[in-house]
C-alpha cells in the first residue's frame, strides 16, 4: 500500500507543476530562456534515455517470461509503437492554434491596456486557452499512467520520470494561463484552469491502477511498460525538444539532452 501511496504521490506532484508555469506566466518579468531550453532538453534526455535503456528492456524481460524469446520482442516492439501511435493520434485531434505545444512566453504577460482591452473584447483567446487547457489534460492523462506504474515497479526511476515530466508541465501551465488571463483579465481564473489541468496527471494514476489492478500479470505489465516508453519518446521528441529549441539556441537544447542521458545513466548505474 505504501509503493501505492508514493507512486500516486509522485503523480500529484508532476501534475501539479502545470500551476508553477501558471504562477511563473503572472510575476516573472524577465525569463531565463537558456536555463529553460537546458532543462526541457534534459526532461527530455532523461525521459528518452530512461524509456529506451530502461523501461523498453523490464517491458521486453517481461512479455519474454511470459511469451518466449521471440514473440515477446514481437510484443514489446508492436506496444511501443502502439504507444507512439496512441499519443500522436490524441495530438493530432488537438487544433493546431490551440495546440499546448505552442508554448507561451510568460513575457507576453506585460501588454498594455490597449492590447488587454482587445483582448477582452475577444472570446478567441478565451476559446483558445480553454481548448488548450483541454489538450493538456489529455496529454497528461497517460504521462500520469506512466509515472505511477514506472514508480510501482521502481521508485527511484519514478523519482527521475516525475521530475522530468514535471519540468516539461512548466510551460505548458504558461500555455494554458496565458490566453485565459489575456480575455478575462482574471489571475484567479487562470490559474485555476492550469491547476485543474494538471489534475488529469494523478487522474491517469487512478484510473489506470483501477482498470488494470486486477489484470496486472506479467504479460500485461510488459505491455503497460512498452506503450508507456513509447508514449515517453513522442512526448520527448515532439514536445519537449521543440519546445527547447524555442525558447533557446539549438546546441544548449542538445547539450541538456545528453546532460539529461547522463544524469540518468549514472543514477541508473549508482541505484541499481
Amino acid at each position: 500500500m505504501n509503493e501505492v501511496l508514493f507512486a500516486f504521490m509522485l503523480t500529484i506532484f508532476a501534475g501539479l507543476a502545470t500551476g508553477v508555469g501558471s504562477i511563473l506566466a503572472f510575476y516573472t518579468k524577465k525569463t531565463n530562456k537558456k536555463f529553460l531550453s537546458a532543462a526541457l532538453g534534459f526532461s527530455a534526455g532523461v525521459m528518452i534515455y530512461v524509456s529506451m535503456v530502461e523501461i523498453f528492456v523490464k517491458a521486453r524481460d517481461s512479455l519474454e517470461a511470459a511469451h518466449g524469446a521471440s514473440r515477446g520482442y514481437l510484443y514489446t516492439t508492436l506496444a511501443f509503437f502502439a504507444g507512439i501511435f496512441i499519443i500522436g493520434i490524441i495530438d493530432k485531434l488537438v487544433p493546431k492554434g490551440e495546440n499546448p505545444h505552442e508554448v507561451k512566453d510568460p513575457e507576453d504577460m506585460d501588454v498594455s491596456p490597449e492590447k488587454r482591452r482587445e483582448a477582452l473584447e475577444s472570446s478567441h483567446l478565451l476559446r483558445m486557452g480553454m481548448f488548450s487547457a483541454l489538450a493538456i489534460a489529455i496529454h497528461n492523462f497517460p504521462e500520469g499512467l506512466a509515472t505511477f506504474i514506472a514508480a510501482l515497479e521502481d521508485p527511484t526511476m519514478g523519482i527521475s520520470i516525475a521530475v522530468a515530466i514535471a519540468i516539461h508541465n512548466i510551460p505548458e501551465g504558461i500555455a494554458v494561463s496565458v490566453p485565459i488571463y489575456y480575455a478575462t483579465g482574471s489571475r484567479r481564473k487562470a490559474f485555476k484552469y492550469s491547476f485543474l489541468s494538471g489534475l488529469s496527471e494523478p487522474l491517469g494514476a487512478i484510473i489506470g491502477y483501477f482498470l488494470l489492478a486486477n489484470f496486472l500479470s506479467e504479460s500485461m505489465f510488459g505491455i503497460v511498460f512498452a506503450v508507456v516508453a513509447g508514449i515517453m519518446v513522442y512526448i520527448s521528441l515532439d514536445e519537449l525538444l521543440p519546445a527547447a529549441e524555442k525558447y533557446g539556441e539549438h546546441h544548449i537544447a542538445i547539450y541538456g539532452l545528453i546532460s539529461g542521458m547522463m544524469v540518468m545513466a549514472a543514477s541508473l548505474v549508482l541505484f541499481s
